[in-house]
């Protein structure tokens, strides 16, 4: 053997790579703009998929719910190991927008087929409450201000897994739309079309419109306070969420990172629209008092399409000559964001209370000047998730119907969804979409955590008082870990994911990565997230 030529070859080998790699890595740098170019082509001018596909790809995150119920009720296997609740609850997100996005109906089977095996298995017994703890926790002490105030609102598993896969997709979409592996039809259409990334920005303001509806119903008298003094609440809390979004234009800019400047603007971002919209909503508070939340929100909504009837073609083509036109489509987007929140705050008024009527109650006790903290703590004691499904269920018909009825007559223009001008048919879209999967979360949280039967109105005397008895809530209804972490962390969890995604782009060119590293660097980002937010909970790390 020719141990010299070998060495010669090897050397020749390693000087040619040298060379190589020199060269490529000149190329790179030389071709920065021009690489900046291609990454923003990457992302625009698309024109989406189909409505149907996007809920056959969401229904996935459903399909792992119901794996997870499964093993909860029928197994002894522990779902706390971090590593365990991404594998279910995480890793078929991610598949469903990458390796399974043209065949979501076949990945909702693979995940489904596990949980009905499961089935077969006898439910384990969960034990029969104490006669003691039938009062506590969801009925207050009738002599604490608590009970005088307002009924406790208590965590609702199902809004709780909602939002946390809302955050989680919405955080794995904005990293993954940057490699091949994301099909381009889920990519933010340009002006018209439906696509996985569509949902997103709705469904946080749509989000942020049913965690509104917290002070309403814990303080009765909350919507007819002093408007001014509300006005700065909601000012000073929005003010942090402000300068995140001037922070993000400031770091865009700064490094040059590739932005789609057709989705908001210039200057304007998601986090001012985020941080706008419920400034906007104290002001209406008086209304809401007279007028039910639902009708005002439809009426902006139609407000906002007449609106675009005059102005689309200016959002479309209009130069960006000054500060108005650089921003055209956060300015001409947001009363249509507002109308979103205001029936997202609708669903939320529905959905937190003890029963979907409590916050009826509480208009026509303002418009009579006859509020009775007391007497609501007494009428709504006990959660109605059957009456709650039932409203929820209208609702859904009604905004798919609403939004098939735009269409059909085009009045929303005859042009279809547009995300980027916000226009009616993307308002209803976002709000059937979100009622629908609540619902349907609602839905298995009711077939596999049952409340035991209780008689409508069980009523005990104490100290003269009379309260409605009701019965404990089951210890396997309390939300996973990790959805709850992620749930209650969300701002941080989409700081850090927005923050990972720039440090990924700027450290790899992803448009070049191939399907195989794209998957591997899609789960470290993914566990990466969850492991944050296990830690940001304060619960002990197992994985």
């Amino acid at each position: 053997m020719d141990i010299g030529g070998t060495l010669d070859n090897f050397t020749r080998v390693i000087s040619l790579r040298r060379v190589q790699y020199c060269l490529t890595s000149k190329a790179f740098s030389m071709l920065d703009s021009s690489y900046k170019d291609e990454k923003e082509a990457f992302v625009s001018g698309m024109t989406g998929s189909t409505v149907t596909h996007i809920n056959l790809l969401s229904s996935v995150a459903l399909a792992s719910i119901f794996v997870m119920y499964c093993a909860q009720t029928r197994t002894k296997i522990s779902l706390n190991s971090i590593s365990i609740s991404w594998l279910i609850l995480v890793l078929p997100l991610l598949l469903s927008m990458t390796l399974f996005a043209n065949w979501p109906a076949t990945l909702f089977l693979l995940i489904s087929a596990p949980g009905c095996l499961l089935l077969l298995i006898q439910r384990k017994e969960s034990g029969t409450p104490l006669p003691s703890n039938l009062k506590s926790p969801t009925t207050p002490d009738p002599s604490s201000q608590e009970f005088h105030t307002a009924p406790r609102v208590e965590p609702l598993p199902s809004l709780t897994i909602y939002r946390a896969h809302m955050l989680l997709i919405t955080c794995l979409a904005i990293l993954a739309v940057d490699f091949p592996v994301f099909p381009r039809s889920l990519v933010k259409c340009e002006t018209y079309g439906v696509s996985l990334m569509d949902i997103g920005v709705g469904s946080f303001v749509f989000s942020g419109g049913i965690a509104s509806a917290m002070p309403l119903i814990k303080t009765p008298s909350h919507l007819a306070a002093p408007l001014i003094p509300k006005m700065l609440r909601a000012m000073r809390k929005s003010l942090p969420i402000i300068l995140l979004g001037i922070v993000r234009v400031l770091l865009v800019k700064g490094t040059e990172y590739p932005e789609h400047v057709s989705e908001y603007g210039v200057h304007w971002n998601f986090f001012i629209t985020l941080a706008l919209v419920p400034i906007m909503e104290v002001l209406l508070h008086p209304m809401m008092i007279r007028v039910s939340v639902t009708a005002i929100g439809i009426v902006v909504a139609i407000i906002q399409q007449l609106l675009l009837s005059k102005y689309s073609l200016y959002v479309l083509n209009a130069p960006r000559v000054d500060l108005i036109s650089a921003n055209k489509e956060g300015i001409v987007s947001l009363p249509g964001y507002f109308a979103i929140h205001l029936l997202g705050l609708t669903t939320g008024l529905l959905l937190l209370p003890p029963s979907p009527s409590y916050f009826r109650r509480i208009q026509r006790s303002l418009r009579n000047h006859s509020l009775n903290d007391t007497e609501l703590a007494q009428r709504y004691g006990v959660r109605q998730n059957d009456k709650t499904a039932t409203e929820l269920s209208g609702y859904s018909i009604l905004w798919w119907v609403l939004m098939g009825l735009c269409s059909l007559f085009k009045l929303d223009g005859g042009n279809g969804v547009s995300r980027r001008m916000v226009n009616i048919s993307y308002i209803f879209w976002i709000c059937a979409y979100n009622v629908s999967f609540i619902l349907a979360y609602l839905v298995l949280d009711m077939v596999f955590f049952p409340s035991p039967s209780t008689t409508r109105k069980s009523k005990k005397q104490l100290d003269g008082t009379s309260i409605s008895s009701s019965p404990a809530a089951s210890p396997a209804a309390i939300p996973h870990p990790l959805l709850d972490a992620v749930n209650k962390n969300g701002l941080v969890v989409f700081l850090v994911a927005n923050v990972g995604t720039g440090l990924i782009n700027l450290t790899i060119p992803t448009m070049y990565t191939s399907d195989l590293w794209a998957m591997i660097i899609l789960c470290g980002y993914s566990y990466a997230i969850c492991i944050m937010a296990w830690v940001l909970r304060g619960v002990r790390l197992r994985l």
